[in-house]
């Protein structure tokens, strides 16, 4: 997901957890459009918890102003693991923890949260935890990501891998809430933002971002975000879940 408007006093920082970001920020009242980035979120907002899933679309989010945000976002295919349930039952999805990993579970963390001097720290430390019981990092859907996002083709990645194009498939909607070809629409519109950001005109961004001609990054954009790149480059959308950041998606 990544947003179109640039959040108010946000901030964030590389995880201590392989494959995390650690990020925070005031909401200011205002609206914004949470895009597609691949990544699922954990949030602590003082009082909730709560997870937000790998989206295929546009989310539009407001949260009251003052609200303080604390949260994990995780990169493709590590989320599963903390949370213990495939991507795929999160997908466009915004859900209490506790409806996730269980009532008693949650509440816990919650309580210890609200003492806790340091939430993001607290928050690393259990999400931390919970990957190390679940096996840790999967290193394979790991490679599999990083070969999505270089743009390499479904056949070149299951080739690469040893899987087939249906095994690849199936294990990659389990890892990242949808198969590769969706992950390759995402990172690729996300590449794309983060190139016009940078600067770079939008006739050189297409084309540098694997599209084959503008319109087709125009048809795209629009597909997964119901914004016109020129709408997107100029807004600051390459931030993530309800409330951003997302410019770190294969970690």
């Amino acid at each position: 997901m990544s947003m179109v408007s640039e959040p108010s006093a946000y901030r964030e920082r590389m995880s201590m957890i392989d494959g995390a970001t650690v990020w925070a920020r005031v909401a200011d009242g205002s609206s914004s459009w949470v895009l597609p980035d691949g990544c699922i979120d954990v949030l602590w907002n003082g009082s909730e918890l709560m997870v937000a899933g790998p989206d295929t679309v546009a989310h539009l989010t407001t949260a009251p102003t003052g609200t303080q945000f604390t949260a994990l976002r995780f990169a493709s295919g590590v989320a599963p693991t903390v949370l213990g349930v495939a991507a795929d039952g999160l997908r466009d999805e915004r859900l209490g923890l506790a409806e996730v990993i269980g009532a008693v579970d949650a509440d816990q963390l919650a309580q210890s949260l609200l003492v806790a001097d340091d939430p993001a720290t607290h928050l690393e430390r259990w999400a931390g935890r919970r990957l190390v019981h679940g096996g840790g990092r999967d290193r394979m859907m790991r490679h599999v990501a990083a070969l999505i996002s270089a743009g390499r083709t479904v056949a070149e990645v299951a080739a690469q891998v040893g899987f087939s194009e249906r095994q690849l498939n199936r294990r990659s909607i389990a890892a990242f809430g949808y198969g590769p070809k969706v992950l390759a629409r995402v990172l690729r519109l996300q590449r794309a933002l983060r190139s016009a950001r940078s600067g770079m005109p939008l006739s050189q961004v297409a084309v540098a971002a694997g599209y084959c001609d503008h319109a087709h990054f125009a048809h795209e954009a629009r597909a997964l975000t119901g914004q016109t790149p020129s709408q997107l480059a100029g807004s600051g959308a390459n931030r993530s879940t309800p409330l951003p950041s997302g410019s770190r998606n294969i970690a």
